[in-house]
Parts: structure tokens; C-alpha cells; sequence
């Protein structure tokens, strides 16, 4: 046991040298030639694997008012493409209602107190899919019989993350149809003159 103790001790204080060196065995009382590689010869290999950083964005808005109209209206954006936002509200009148985001995440005053529809670019009111339009300009949601509406819309102008970034703005639903800038109303190339603010929510980041 003590002659296998000697010769683990000597190998290991061996110099690092690419040339031989001699190690007397206890064993059998023969010099025995060990080649040492040279430290410099050696490569340090990470196994750790790459970081890998989350590309997809999720955000939620809950809907109240001071009706029975509630709703929730999730958002989800993969990098910097269009912003998929899935929405559900119930407690309706059946037909068209006027659907936008709006500049403030301020409820303090109810949904008065959001301002007016997120408009970045100062532009007039229009339809989604105009080209002359408020980014907040996300047209109607339909509300069926029972007074629910569901809908999915994707947006490439209502960013989760940027110098547009929508959180921290605000949902609202409103009161009548939205006509999307065409009706001829003094109000039409404003608010689409879709009438009251019903319920609203803050947009605020979730999990992925």
C-alpha cells in the first residue's frame, strides 16, 4: 500500500515537459520513461451549450367597465413580426363595436382617462388595413347573439417591444360600429364615431 502511494505522489509533481523523464517503481526497482505533453498542447473544450434567448413576446389586457361588458385580449409577437392578439369580450349588444388601443395606460378616471386612439405617426382615422390609419385602429369585433364577441387579429404596427411598444397603453371597446373614417361624421376621421367607451384594460407584459 505504501509503495503505491510513493509513485501516485511522483507522477503527479512530474514537470510539464514534452521530453521524458524517468520514475523509479518501487515495485520492481526499474526506471520507467513517462512522456509528459506540454500544457501548451492542451485545448479546453465548454460543453456548456449556447444561451438562447426567447424571441417570442406575450402581453395581456384585461377588460372592465362600468357595464357588464368584460373581456380579456392577449397579444403575442415572434421578434420583430406582426403582433397576433386574441380577443374575447362578453356582455355586448349584438352587432359591431368599435375596437382600438389607446395612447394611455391611464384608468384612473375610467376609460376616459386612456386619451385618445395610439396615433404615432399623426395620421387621420381609417381601417386597418388602410394605409392612412392610427396604429390603434383595429377596426370592429362582432358580437353575436349572446353578446360575445371573438376575434384574432394580426397587426404589424402594434409592436410589444420598441420605440412603439403598445405596453402600457390601453384596450378599449366601444359603444357603436366604427366607421373607420368613412362615414362622413364630424367625428369620423378621429374616433370612426363608434360612440362611448364601454370597458378598457392596460396592456401589461405576462410569461411567455
Amino acid at each position: 500500500m505504501a509503495a503505491q502511494t510513493v509513485l501516485f505522489s511522483t507522477i503527479a509533481a512530474a514537470p510539464s515537459s514534452a521530453r521524458p523523464f524517468h520514475v523509479t517503481s518501487p515495485l520492481f526497482g526499474q526506471a520507467v520513461a513517462i512522456r509528459s505533453p506540454s500544457v501548451s498542447s492542451l485545448t479546453m473544450v465548454s460543453k456548456r451549450p449556447p444561451a438562447v434567448v426567447a424571441a417570442l413576446k406575450k402581453a395581456v389586457a384585461v377588460l372592465k367597465g362600468t357595464s357588464q361588458v368584460e373581456g380579456v385580449v392577449t397579444l403575442t409577437q415572434d421578434d420583430d413580426g406582426p403582433t397576433t392578439v386574441a380577443v374575447r369580450v362578453t356582455g355586448l349588444t349584438p352587432g359591431l363595436h368599435g375596437f382600438h388601443l389607446h395612447e394611455y395606460g391611464d384608468t384612473t378616471n375610467g376609460c376616459i382617462s386612456t386619451g385618445p386612439h395610439f396615433n404615432p405617426n399623426s395620421t387621420t382615422h381609417g381601417a386597418p388595413e388602410d394605409e392612412v390609419r392610427h396604429a390603434g385602429d383595429l377596426g370592429n369585433i362582432v358580437a353575436n347573439s349572446e353578446g360575445v364577441a371573438e376575434a384574432t387579429i394580426v397587426d404589424s404596427q402594434i409592436p410589444l417591444s420598441g420605440p412603439n411598444s403598445v405596453v402600457g397603453r390601453a384596450f378599449v371597446v366601444h359603444e357603436l360600429k366604427d366607421d373607420l373614417g368613412k362615414g362622413g361624421h364630424e367625428l369620423s376621421l378621429s374616433t370612426g364615431n363608434a360612440g362611448g367607451r364601454l370597458a378598457c384594460g392596460v396592456v401589461g407584459l405576462t410569461p411567455v
